[in-house]
């Protein structure tokens, strides 16, 4: 047993990605399937998230997807990473969560963006514009004021108030500010950029705060981690998810999951393949011993008391597979 993968905690976010030519709601389905191998397999939280009018993601709607995980499951931490707090007004988000939690108490996890809508259109659908990003640090002060019953409006958020609901900030640009300051728990991501990864980690634990939420830094590292029998294998698993956010890049649209077998016969411009070949880099995939390896350097390098593995693909099998592989390299 490596001491180092021991002590710390291993999670699960899986983003509902659809896959060609099956309906979005088999993806939820295959979600709420997920949350129960990886709570029998040992995993610490597991997280659905938001996105809105994409067609390769059919959760769009997280607090609803989190509460059915958490019907399904009796004992692994349920929540979002994240909700997109700029698309929401904090009072409905202190709202949906005290329900959560009240129906699933000390189940819940709060993980919070900053991102705001996809496209332009999407924006204009949730009445939200680019620069509403700017005020997350604000709503975030606000959202915890209503769990605390300390909202200036004189208004309550029920059950929201006296529950306490770990909140963690999903930190992109300028995140891990917002996150150190306000003292809260940190996600970071991802692999791929690892001295990106590390000056966010090192500004988050110099400008930390303690807070009642949390009296020290809290660091969660994210990425897609994929463990197979072959080296060959783990990599083909990434290709479908390489290929979509290629297109995506090049296509201004995030499809559905393509089968490994038609990314492989794909052909593409030169600029699709310098997109998809950098999406390959970066990840932890390979045999276990090969991802242990590469997991403890990571560990090391991070100080991370958290890993929130990300990975999808369109072969489901391959994926639990994945997952079990690396939940016997935990306990082995």
């Amino acid at each position: 047993m490596n001491a180092l993968i021991e002590s710390t905690r291993f999670s699960v976010l899986d983003r509902s990605r659809t896959r060609e030519g099956r309906p979005a709601a088999e993806a939820l389905r295959d979600t709420v399937r997920l949350a129960q191998e990886a709570e029998r397999l040992g995993y610490h939280r597991f997280w659905v998230s938001e996105h809105h009018g994409v067609p390769g993601v059919a959760g769009s709607a997280p607090t609803v997807l989190a509460a059915a995980v958490a019907a399904a499951t009796r004992t692994i931490r349920v929540g979002t990473g994240g909700v997109m707090l700029p698309n929401h007004r904090p009072l409905v988000v202190a709202e949906q969560f005290g329900v959560l939690e009240s129906l699933y108490p000390g189940r819940v996890d709060m993980g919070l963006g900053r991102s705001v809508g996809f496209t332009d259109g999407v924006r204009r659908a949730l009445g939200r514009d680019k620069d509403d990003a700017e005020d997350f640090a604000a709503q975030l002060v606000e959202l915890l004021g209503w769990f605390e019953g300390t909202s200036a409006t004189g208004a309550h958020a029920r059950p929201a108030e006296g529950l306490r609901v770990p909140p963690f900030v999903l930190a992109m640009g300028e995140g891990a500010g917002i996150a150190a300051r306000a003292g809260l728990p940190m996600v970071i991501g991802d692999l791929r950029d690892r001295e990106k990864m590390l000056r966010g980690i090192d500004r988050y634990r110099t400008d930390f705060r303690p807070s009642p939420w949390a009296p020290e830094p809290y660091v969660v590292i994210s990425g897609a981690i994929a463990v197979a029998a072959t080296e060959a294998d783990a990599r083909r698993l990434l290709l479908p998810e390489a290929w979509s956010m290629a297109h995506a890049r090049t296509h201004g649209t995030f499809p559905p999951l393509p089968p490994a077998e038609r990314v492989e016969a794909a052909r593409m411009t030169a600029k699709e393949r310098g997109y998809y070949e950098t999406g390959l880099t970066g990840h932890l995939a390979g045999t276990a011993d090969q991802v242990e390896d590469e997991l403890e350097t990571v560990l090391k390098e991070t100080g991370a008391q958290e890993v929130l593995v990300t990975t999808s693909t369109y072969d489901r099998e391959a994926l639990l597979d994945s997952y079990r592989r690396l939940a016997g390299l935990l306990r082995a």
